[in-house]
């Protein structure tokens, strides 16, 4: 058997040892940022902060593994949390989001190989913004949902012309940066469904559990970690 590098729009995860080549291999890694680069899931960090915690977290719960529509799922929890624009700045500034163990080393040795890294998320780019800066990722590397907000700061929904608004979005945004950059190996990593059904395009699909584990995930993942120490080692082979 012989793996195709090349072909941009295969996803191939014959076996373990294919994956991790592929990795090694890799011209761009594309990250989820809730409980992957972070360690909460930052729409729930932004409805405890708001006084909703508990209906949010069931239905994050369901739209990470995969039984509802993603941007069902956004919406329903956007429309519950309502927040301001004011509360969304001191959220960041109270309760910035926390860098998973890790994360930071293995972003510096991937950008001293030239490998390009992006930030993918079904979250909020006000806060995945924060995130990149903390990781030294330029800010049009990162792809996230947008809120909107009236000219007083009450809520005014979502942008819903945003690819990682939809399901399968994450998969729009790999396929996009193909076609943009001509990446041969892009690999997607993340905890949930939604970065899962990004492969393909991406080449290789890397399952993260050192935040959460996500049964359905972590099945169909033929390359789990639970620490990004595992990846930086697989580097170090190189």
């Amino acid at each position: 058997f012989k793996v195709n590098f090349t072909d941009p729009y295969i996803c191939i995860m014959t076996t373990l040892s294919q994956t991790k080549e592929i990795f090694r291999r890799a011209d761009a890694v594309c990250f989820d940022v809730d409980s992957t680069v972070i360690r909460e899931e930052g729409i729930d960090e932004l409805a405890k902060f708001c006084g909703v915690g508990d209906a949010v977290t069931e239905m994050t719960r369901k739209a990470m593994g995969g039984s509802v529509t993603f941007k069902t799922a956004l919406t329903e929890r956007l429309s519950i949390i309502r927040c301001s624009r004011e509360q969304v700045n001191k959220l960041i500034t109270d309760h910035p989001p926390q860098l998973t163990a890790g994360i930071k080393e293995l972003v510096d040795t991937l950008h001293q190989r030239s490998v390009k890294v992006f930030l993918v998320s079904g979250g909020f780019r006000c806060i995945v913004e924060h995130v990149a800066t903390q990781l030294n990722i330029p800010l049009h590397h990162v792809y996230a949902n947008r809120l909107k907000f009236y000219f007083n700061g009450e809520f005014a929904g979502f942008d819903e012309t945003q690819p990682t608004s939809e399901s399968n979005g994450k998969g729009k945004v790999i396929s996009m940066l193909k076609e943009k950059h001509g990446f041969k190996n892009v690999v997607m990593i993340g905890d949930g469904a939604t970065d899962l059904e990004a492969c393909p395009p991406a080449n290789a699909f890397i399952g993260f559990g050192g935040n959460v584990v996500r049964q359905q995930v972590k099945e169909r993942s033929l390359w789990y970690i639970t620490s990004f120490r595992e990846l930086l080692k697989e580097l170090e082979k190189i």
